[in-house]
Parts: C-alpha cells; structure tokens; sequence
C-alpha cells in the first residue's frame, strides 16, 4: 500500500485539490508541504495530533515538511470556530511559544538540512507594504466569494472586523510566498480551513501561472461530534509540565468505545491489518484496545519508559495493588490548613479536580467525590494533616485519580 493509499485506508483525507497530481507527488517523495500553527499557547495539544501525525507519515515517505508558524497571521488572528477576536500577542511570546512547538515536534519529525524546517511568516508578512499588498494581491480576490467562505459566515451574524476579514489574504499569501522561495508545491490543513487553502492556490495560479495543491484533514472529533482533546479542566497538552503522562495516558484510556478504532487508525503507527483485527473485539476486550491507544501515544509524545510507568500506574489504580507513585499530585501547605485540616471544596479546587468551590459542591452532592475509597457525603468534610501526610488519594467520578500531599 502506497502513502496516499494508507492515508485514505486511515481516514486522514477529508478533501483535496487535485488527487492524481497529490497522489503522483506524495507516492514519490516529491512534495514539499506546509502545514501552520498558531502559537497562541506554549504547548501543543491533542487537537494537533491529526497534523502532526500526517507530517510523520509523509516525512517517512520522503516528503519534506515546513512549519510554519503564524507570528505574523497571530497579530490578525484566524476567525474560523471563533465568536470574538483573539488576544493579541507580544513578538516575545511568539517566539517563546515557537521554541516549545519545534521542541514537542522534534518527537514526531526530524529538522535539519534537507529534511523538515521551521519558519515564521512574521519575516515576511510584516515586512509588507500595505498599498503595493492590495494592488499586487487584493486584486485577485472577490469580496463576495470570501463572504460565502464557512469561516466568514459563521461570523457575519456577531460582528466580522476588517482586520480578521484579511486573515484569508494573508494565508493565501503565505502560500504563494512559500512556493517562490522554498518550492512549496502543497499546503494541508483542518478541513475548516479550505477556503483559505483554495485562496492560496488560486493566488499561485493567477499570479504565476503554475500549480500548485491542497489537502484537509478531518477535524478530530468524538462520536458526538465534539472536538477531542478538551475535558472538564481543560485542554490535554503535550507538554507534560502541562498534562502529565499519566493523565495523557488515561485520557486516551477513557474515550468512549465508539472512537476507540477511528482513533487508532488515524493517530497511531499500528499496521491497519492489526486496527482491522481489533474491529472484531466486543465487551470487554474494548478496554484492551483503549489501553494499546492509550499506550501507543504516551510513547509516541513521551517516550516508552514513561507510557510504561502510566500503564502501571494505571493498573495499579483500577487493578488495586501496585505502584501509584507516578498518579497525578499536590503538595498541600500548612498554611492552607485551618487548625491542622483543609475542607474537600478547598481541596477540590487546589488540586485541579474542580474549577471552583460551586462545582465541587455538585460534584459530592452528585456522589462523583471519593476520598481513599470513601464516598464523601458531606459538602463540610474535612482531611487532617494526618491524613495529608501519608497521602490522601481522591477519586472524581469514575476514572479520575489525584493524590494530596502534606508539604514538608
């Protein structure tokens, strides 16, 4: 099976320009790619992976991969899946957030001479002159087909600003800029950006009479048709500091049964013929395939040892027995006790497991509150420094574990 086959057998393509052209060129090593990312944080997060993931596999294939990050397109912001306007951000944040992307991405694709690179279209789309960028590139064009584009439309009820409505302008001058001086030749992306990669090929079409391609990616989402990687508390980053392997881990152990497949085949490096075998597994057996996704992309993010050390923390947990050291933890102070306790609302919101004190108190009337296997009854519970001292292990709901430590 060749790349693109493979490609199509997982369900990484949702639409493209030109098949046979993309097909000729990524079969054979010939394309040289480009896919962007906001830095808008300093990690990446689970809804990167599709991206990420497609790199590796046309990398493997001989295909070169460029980056690119939006340090100037941030300064506009992408209105696409947005009702406001995005936070502006500071050159030095930019480049914070680019140095932990290009480190977290070193796990999936390998930078250097002749292989994948990393560039800011801050270098060259700050550089423009804003007269000379309407008539060289404006021209080209038509407000009312920008108007019909999805990313437009969702916006044009609340209130579209003249300076997100040059976001497209700016992508698809990206493109034509990437293909002139990095032969460029394809541009892939989330299918909710189709329209700006269509701008850009247009651009590269009418302004230099060449060809150039596109491709999306499916967006990733759950069965029910929210996107992955968000939970209660947030985001599911890439960074550990952020999302520790072992919540890595069990976020993936616990997605429900019906995306555990799609999951597998689109994001980890499994041969399909053994995804396919797995499609037969019922019931119990279920779970076994959750925990090979769950195992296969806390190595591919963290490495071995550490997708090793979260199986066995996680087997220790809902196996009993073991080793749980490695289960999420927070150290409590004693100044945050009160006469030698802290209340579980306190505790609750200190360790990350509720947002505030109101949704703690709907967590324990819920009954979704366990403290060292206890089920807390009471809003007004209280844990000692005894207690903290040897560890105090609390469940929210069913699968979400978080140790409490007095600190000494």
């Amino acid at each position: 099976m060749n790349v693109y086959e493979e490609l199509l057998a997982r369900g990484l393509i949702a639409q493209v320009t030109d098949e046979e052209e993309i097909k000729e060129l990524v079969n054979n090593g010939k394309a040289t790619f480009y896919i962007g990312f906001d830095p808008t944080a300093d990690s990446l997060h689970v809804g990167h992976f599709m991206a990420l993931s497609l790199m590796k596999r046309l990398q493997m294939a001989g295909n070169k991969p460029i980056v690119l990050i939006g340090g100037g397109t941030a300064h506009v912001g992408d209105p696409s899946g947005r009702t406001d306007l995005r936070t502006m951000m500071t050159p030095e944040t930019i480049q914070r957030n680019s140095e932990c992307f290009k480190k977290q991405m070193e796990k999936f694709i390998e930078f250097g001479d002749d292989k994948a690179i990393m560039l800011n279209n801050a270098d060259w789309l700050l550089k423009l002159n804003y007269v000379e960028l309407l008539r060289d590139v404006g021209v080209h064009f038509s407000v009312n087909n920008m108007l019909r584009a999805e990313c437009y439309k969702q916006r044009m009820e609340k209130g579209l600003s003249f300076l997100e409505f040059n976001y497209m302008i700016m992508q698809a001058y990206d493109f034509y800029y990437l293909y002139q001086h990095y032969d460029c030749n394809m541009q892939f992306g989330g299918d909710d950006q189709w329209s700006n990669m269509l701008a850009g090929t247009e651009l590269i079409r009418r302004k230099l009479g060449k060809d150039a391609y596109a491709m999306t990616i499916p967006l990733l989402l759950t069965s029910e048709g929210t996107k992955m990687g968000k939970t209660a508390s947030g985001a599911v980053w890439l960074d550990p500091d952020k999302t520790s392997p072992y919540e890595f881990f069990q976020y993936w152990r616990n997605i429900d049964d019906a995306d555990v497949l799609k999951c597998l085949r689109m994001l980890t490096f499994l041969p399909l013929e053994q995804i396919e075998e797995m499609e037969k597994w019922e019931g119990s057996q279920l779970n076994e395939a959750k925990e090979i996704l769950a195992y296969e992309l806390t190595k591919l993010v963290h490495d071995e040892e550490e997708a090793k050390k979260a199986k066995k923390t996680s087997h220790a947990l809902f196996v009993g027995g073991g080793d749980d050291s490695d289960m999420p933890s927070t150290e409590i102070t004693a100044e945050q006790l009160t006469d030698g306790f802290i209340g579980i609302l306190d505790l609750l919101v200190e360790t990350g497991l509720a947002a505030s004190k109101s949704e703690a108190r709907r967590l324990i009337r819920q009954g979704g509150v366990h403290v060292n296997d206890t089920k807390v009854e009471a809003i007004d519970y209280n844990i000692s420094a005894e207690q903290l001292r040897d560890g105090v292990k609390i469940r929210k709901g069913k699968k979400t574990f978080h140790k409490a430590l007095l600190k000494i």
